[in-house]
């Protein structure tokens, strides 16, 4: 993803924490990754009151959020990374670190429904020649020190230094259907796509079947190589859905900035009449002031020979 695209993200972001209760709200028009990750975020912490350590608590969503799955446990840092843990369908081994080192760690993990799925496909440019076939699961950390404020859940890396040290198992999702029938996905060899926050995604062979490896927390699915044919409509579709929304962005910052522009016009040009209206009454009273000194010259004159 480009210049633009982080941009647009921190824009995003300051209008989230700006107005997070209103924002969310909203959430079935999310089109973007990170803004989901927000979403879910909110909708963690604003449930979070006396979570238990080591106990997993299930997060409810609003109706709008419909296919996504959210579960939470609370850990100790130090003995996550003595003995490590396992939640739902990620398994961390021991040696996990937490950066920047907290007390105490959130774990949050995310099932999306296929819906929810399709975002990353449609974000990551690179999987146009791939299809997912299986949820995409999240793994993500925050700060539970305090979970009475909002603003200190800041979010946390999770990270092992052993090759593989955190696991993802979908040996419990089948897959999916989509542009193709199952039987003829099957013969296909999958891959483990690993979506980065740089917008990039990773492709990497299983570690066993439906299983996948990974060095650090994030975003993980399973996908196979697809018929280019059969990928040819959706490739259009969103990229047409690409141009419209970037055409409809841009036309709004055009307005925004042609708007800037006029009232700069305009203030330069009040200004403008302001110093030439300051200048032609200097000018007047430097005038009047030549003229009277005059006429007091000439009077004189006439008094005293």
């Amino acid at each position: 993803m480009g210049s633009n695209h982080l941009s647009l993200t921190w824009v995003l972001l300051v209008i989230f924490f700006s107005f997070p209760s209103q924002f969310v709200i909203q959430t079935h028009g999310i089109k973007s990754t990170r803004l989901l990750d927000l979403a879910i975020r909110y909708y963690t912490f604003k449930s979070y009151k006396h979570f238990k350590t080591g106990l997993p608590y299930d997060v409810r969503l609003p109706s709008n959020l419909t296919g996504i799955d959210v579960s939470t446990v609370k850990y100790r840092c130090g003995s996550l990374k003595r003995y490590g843990a396992t939640i739902n369908e990620f398994h961390l081994g021991a040696g996990v670190d937490v950066h920047p080192y907290v007390e105490r760690v959130l774990l949050v993990t995310q099932t999306l429904g296929s819906n929810w799925s399709n975002i990353y496909y449609e974000n990551y440019d690179q999987l146009l020649g791939y299809q997912l076939v299986s949820p995409v699961l999240g793994l993500l950390a925050y700060n539970a020190e305090d979970g009475t404020n909002f603003d200190t859940q800041f979010e946390v890396k999770i990270e092992s230094p052993n090759a593989n040290g955190i696991t993802i198992d979908f040996g419990n999702y089948t897959m999916t259907k989509k542009n193709n029938d199952t039987a003829s996905l099957a013969g296909r060899m999958q891959m483990c796509a690993t979506f980065g926050d740089d917008g990039k995604v990773t492709l990497e062979k299983e570690v066993g079947p439906n299983v996948c490896g990974a060095t650090r927390h994030g975003h993980f699915g399973l996908v196979v190589r697809a018929d280019p044919l059969l990928l040819a409509p959706e490739r259009k579709k969103i990229k047409r859905w690409k141009v419209v929304f970037g055409s409809s962005f841009g036309a709004a910052i055009g307005a925004f900035l042609l708007g800037l522009l006029l009232i700069a016009m305009f203030v330069k040009v009040k200004k403008k009449a302001r110093l030439e209206e300051l200048e032609r009454r200097a000018y007047e009273e430097e005038a009047l002031q030549v003229s009277m000194a005059g006429h007091v010259i000439r009077v004189q004159n006439v008094n005293h020979p």
